[in-house]
């Protein structure tokens, strides 16, 4: 049964939460302030956290980068600002989703089951890839990308991301079609979360993020993995 971390410091909002996802059968903790927040999110039991940003003690955004310091565990924001740049800055940070109050509890149910459904797994017990491209190796199952035989440290959702471009190498992708075959049709957000995600994946497997060799931006189309 996953185990979700609910941290929030509006009570009811909290309980309500915890009581709606207990009775689809996950596993629920709460913490009603970010410091409790921040130690029970750093637990490595916990499947998924649904962060709130504004919260006493510690705010949601350090919270997500103190957790991303050690752990690759799926995020969602719940965030009463609609402005851009806060939802911008917490995908920059880390955060694989965000969802801004008020919500609906069936959208926030599908948002977390897509989340859970890109958690990573574990190193694979066969030898042989899924897919060659280049100098990246991918194992579908175990969800995990090497780079000249080292494993990338990855988000589920950066995996995905990943995946679907090697899929797809040589092929110029719109953001628009990254945001439906990578986030689904689940996601309700804007475009701006596909190029925060590609920077960060940048970051991760291009040996110089501001001259990259790998994935290539096709200005005013798109994207492409260089083969």
């Amino acid at each position: 049964m996953p185990k979700i971390l609910v941290v929030e410091d509006e009570k009811t909002i909290a309980d309500i939460v915890a009581f709606n996802l207990s009775r689809e059968n996950y596993e629920v903790e709460v913490a009603y302030d970010g410091m409790e927040g921040c130690k029970k999110a750093l637990r490595p039991d916990i499947d998924l956290i649904l962060l709130d940003v504004m919260l006493p003690g510690m705010d949601g955004f350090e919270i997500c980068k103190r957790v991303r310091e050690q752990s690759e565990v799926p995020i969602i924001m719940l965030t009463a600002r609609e402005e851009e740049a806060d939802k911008v800055f917490g995908l920059e940070i880390g955060a694989d989703d965000y969802i801004t109050k008020p919500f609906s509890m069936r959208e926030l149910t599908a948002r977390i089951r897509a989340n859970l459904r890109r958690q990573s797994g574990s190193e694979p017990k066969v030898a042989e890839s899924d897919l060659r491209v280049g100098k990246f190796e991918i194992f579908f199952d175990a969800h995990i990308v090497r780079k000249d035989g080292v494993a990338l440290d990855l988000t589920a959702r950066e995996f995905d991301l990943i995946r679907f471009l090697c899929e797809n190498a040589g092929r110029v992708i719109s953001r628009e079609e990254l945001m439906q075959k990578v986030w689904g049709y689940e996601y309700y957000g804007d475009l701006r979360a596909v190029d925060v995600a590609i920077r960060r994946l940048r970051e991760k497997l291009e040996d110089d993020p501001a001259s990259p060799r790998y994935i290539l931006t096709k200005r005013g189309v798109g994207y492409v993995m260089s083969l």
